[in-house]
């Protein structure tokens, strides 16, 4: 449980956007942003967009995207992340949502554009792998969908610590080590000879300490792409965010991160934890930080308070649910919200799981589509992402979303239920 005094409530996302859209003075808050970057291998890459367009109705508005791709093994599959992520995920959101809509869509357009981005690129046979933190702010509302061990992390106006990330390590996550044997994978220390174990645990065949990236092609099926996402909308008094590659995290904890830029402005506040991580560790590895300052408006930037101490079992419960009630009582309830409440939180690395939705299907996913990659596919050749599922008996035909035969093929491999060695059998380079 949150051991701070201050209680984290669910509130029903059509709730929080009724309340931004009722009044049309509240505006957008201004995005300030800064990076910084110490490089051993020339493998981190980075991707900052403010004033990202989308069309609703007769206007346009816009939202800002902020990526982190951590590569291993050569930086090819950060930099095909990095350029075809964003628009793989765009091209899963059907057209004519509404913001409610649109925010609500963008968990599961995540999920798509994740494992469209990683199927696309290791049918180049291409070996190397990346991790991804990916941000989305659409106003207040922040979205972050991540795989790997890069983090991301808030600090609320409030003085609050929120970890809006999940480390894919497999030495510090069991369920991802049981989920990975389960599979077919192997997990273990590397073996010097004579029965001596050293170095973190990692997958085998391929030695990767990470159950989850995109790419790593030499590595089984069982390292997903599925990424972990959380969704909060922050206070009205805004926040700082920090997304930062392992060389950071390895060497500073999240409350030393945030407590030696404060006051900086964006700029000098990544600089310097890059800095402090250098110092402690040295240069053992790529170490970037991106700092972003999400500030009201009409309200200048401010030093943030002290953070609040906050126990190490926070980030295993951060948020305290309710569960939600559509109803004028909460309208009248939560007109003026002033702490951080969370929407939406799925790490499952199941796609039947992430893909399914409460929404109607028509609004989430394009008909005649593959939920995945997109392509155009005849009613009675996809397949329905609940085949293989304990509940598929019980579903219609037609329940959808649905999956073309090559991603169809993609979620089998990852579920453990494909012969590695069958592995883009029929793709060329």
């Amino acid at each position: 449980m949150m051991t701070a005094a201050r209680e984290h409530h669910t509130v029903p996302l059509s709730v929080l956007l009724k309340r931004e859209l009722a009044n049309e003075r509240v505006e957008k808050p201004e995005i300030l942003y800064g990076q910084a970057c110490q490089s051993k291998k020339g493998e981190d890459f980075t991707l900052l967009k403010t004033e990202c367009q989308r069309i609703v109705g007769d206007g346009v508005t816009t939202y800002s995207v902020f990526g982190l791709f951590d590569g291993h093994n050569g930086s090819a599959a950060a930099i095909y992340t990095k350029e075809n992520l964003l628009n793989n995920v765009i091209a899963a959101m059907p057209s004519d949502l509404n913001r409610d809509e649109w925010v609500a869509a963008l968990p599961r357009a995540l999920v798509a554009g994740f494992v469209k981005t990683d199927k696309d690129f290791q049918q180049r046979a291409r070996t190397s792998g990346t991790t991804v933190t990916f941000a989305v702010i659409e106003g207040l509302v922040i979205t972050v969908a991540s795989v790997g061990d890069s983090r991301c992390i808030l600090e609320s106006a409030e003085g609050d610590l929120y970890y809006l990330s999940e480390d894919h390590r497999l030495e510090c996550n069991e369920e991802e080590r049981e989920r990975i044997t389960a599979s077919g994978g192997e997990v273990g220390r590397l073996n010097t000879g004579g029965g001596a174990e050293i170095g973190p645990l990692r997958c085998w065949p391929g030695g990767l300490c990470l159950s989850r990236s995109i790419g790593d092609v030499d590595v089984g099926e069982y390292i997903v792409p599925v990424p972990y996402v959380k969704q909060i909308k922050l206070s009205t008094g805004g926040g700082r965010l920090i997304i930062s590659s392992d060389g950071v995290w390895d060497a500073l904890s999240e409350e030393v991160a945030l407590d030696c830029c404060r006051g900086m402005p964006v700029e000098a506040a990544a600089a310097q934890i890059v800095k402090e991580a250098v110092q402690v560790k040295g240069l053992r590895d790529d170490t970037t930080c991106i700092v972003i300052d999400i500030v009201p408006p009409e309200k200048p930037a401010a030093p943030l308070p002290p953070p609040k101490k906050l126990g190490r079992g926070v980030f295993k419960s951060m948020f305290r649910k309710k569960s939600p009630e559509y109803s004028s009582q909460i309208d009248k309830e939560y007109l003026e919200p002033d702490v951080v409440e969370e929407l939406f939180e799925e790490g499952s690395a199941m796609l039947s799981e992430r893909l399914d939705t409460k929404y109607p299907i028509c609004k989430m996913f394009k008909l005649f589509k593959c939920a995945v990659c997109q392509v155009e596919i005849k009613p009675d050749e996809g397949f329905s992402i609940h085949v293989g599922s304990s509940d598929y008996g019980k579903l219609h035909p037609w329940d959808g979303p649905f999956l073309c035969s090559s991603c169809q093929e993609k979620k089998e491999a990852m579920e453990g239920k494909r012969p590695p060695g069958d592995r883009h059998s029929s793709d060329s380079d």
